[in-house]
């Protein structure tokens, strides 16, 4: 069987944390002050609490003041002039065209979002296919990452065997409960060195098998 590698977006294709983040987070905080009726501090301390919890604040969103995620996607994601500050580099679609195996994009972000980014940073063509937070739905909830459930349903639905898995990440949490459900992981620290609550790791965490400070790296993985 050829190996699969599902690619996260933000902070592993591209440094989202230099500028789009800053804006989507303030995005978010201004959605929920205008139609939360939160004051500015209250919006920000509630968005980082759901993201935390959750792994995507559309979740607590939803689940605790019946946000619809069509509309805070589209209200949230428009972000104008993104692709200004996205930059590509050639030496990225070269190692993923060197890379051996299907390569899908699975990402929290909503995927017009997803589609602005990889045209911006020139890997439009790059992936056989984008599992995006639309495509991560149970029961009529959003079930982003790290949903151990919304993992189970996608490798279903996409007939893929997780022991034939990589997940390609730089967030630990989304690591962690991709490799209990038999997934190899790859912890991506080319931008961010550091776990999400700003702690640096002495130690590479069991349940990642390897990181990597380049997508060249990805090559040496050992094979299954």
């Amino acid at each position: 069987m050829p190996r699969i590698w599902l690619f996260d977006l933000d902070d592993t294709l591209h440094n989202a944390s230099h500028r789009a983040f800053k804006e989507l987070n303030a995005s978010m905080s201004a959605y929920m002050v205008t139609y939360l009726g939160l004051t500015e501090e209250e919006a920000a301390a509630l968005r980082n609490r759901y993201w935390q919890r959750y792994g995507a604040t559309l979740t607590g969103l939803q689940r605790h003041h019946g946000v619809k995620p069509t509309h805070f996607l589209r209200e949230t994601h428009q972000l104008p002039g993104l692709e200004a500050h996205l930059h590509g580099h050639a030496h990225d679609l070269a190692a993923l065209d060197r890379l051996k195996g299907r390569k899908l994009l699975m990402t929290n972000a909503p995927r017009s979002y997803a589609e602005r980014v990889l045209k911006a940073i020139g890997l439009s063509h790059a992936f056989e296919r984008l599992i995006c937070v639309e495509d991560m739905q149970l029961f009529g909830h959003s079930r982003p990452k790290p949903d151990t459930r919304m993992f189970r349903v996608v490798l279903a639905r996409l007939k893929l065997r997780p022991e034939h898995c990589v997940l390609v990440e730089d967030t630990l949490i989304h690591q962690k409960a991709a490799r209990s459900l038999g997934l190899k992981t790859v912890w991506m620290q080319r931008w961010l060195r550091k776990a999400a609550d700003g702690r640096r790791l002495q130690h590479r965490p069991a349940y990642v098998s390897r990181r990597v400070r380049s997508l060249a790296a990805l090559a040496r993985f050992p094979q299954f």
